[in-house]
């Protein structure tokens, strides 16, 4: 299987989830920009899949990105980083949404499993109150400290700006 292979719309991706529920799998979601992949990424992600037989990951799209983060974001288009996060071994499916929030995808996904880091609280969570009415659950999972895209972005505009000077 390719990386790419990986890569789905919400409706091939539910066919897939039917065959995964029939095989008794647990479905673990979650979602975010993944802008530059980073060692805290891949903890928290690894981490995440541990919880369930499955991972599907959200992934913004390129609008949304912009939208929530600003007009230089995100720094990779949304093709790289969907084809980035599909070659990791521990998720296994990848889908891309436009709205600022993943509610409706959770909505269509209806995850076992809904996870988030703990700079998030339960109730922060958006979907929480889905995923919990039907009997799943919400989690959160250490963060390695320091790492982020914003720390990485901001190392390499100060690196940037003292070869200049």
């Amino acid at each position: 299987m390719n990386s790419s292979d990986k890569i789905l719309t919400l409706p091939h991706l539910q066919d897939l989830l039917q065959t995964w529920r029939s095989q008794g799998q647990q479905i673990v979601f979650t979602n975010g920009c993944f802008d530059i992949l980073h060692l805290g990424h891949v903890d928290y992600l690894e981490k995440a899949r541990q919880l369930g037989d499955k991972m599907v990951l959200g992934l913004n799209t390129d609008a949304s990105i912009c939208r929530i983060k600003g007009p230089s974001r995100p720094l990779q288009d949304e093709m790289s980083r969907a084809r980035v996060m599909a070659s990791l071994l521990f998720i296994d499916a990848v889908v891309l949404f436009d709205e600022n929030t993943p509610l409706k995808l959770i909505e269509a996904i209806q995850p076992d499993i809904l996870v988030k880091g703990d700079d998030y609280t339960i109730e922060n969570i958006v979907g929480h109150e889905i995923v919990m009415a039907r009997g799943g659950a919400v989690k959160t999972v250490p963060l390695v400290k320091g790492y982020s895209t914003t720390n990485i972005v901001n190392k390499i505009e100060d690196q940037v700006k003292s070869t200049k000077g």
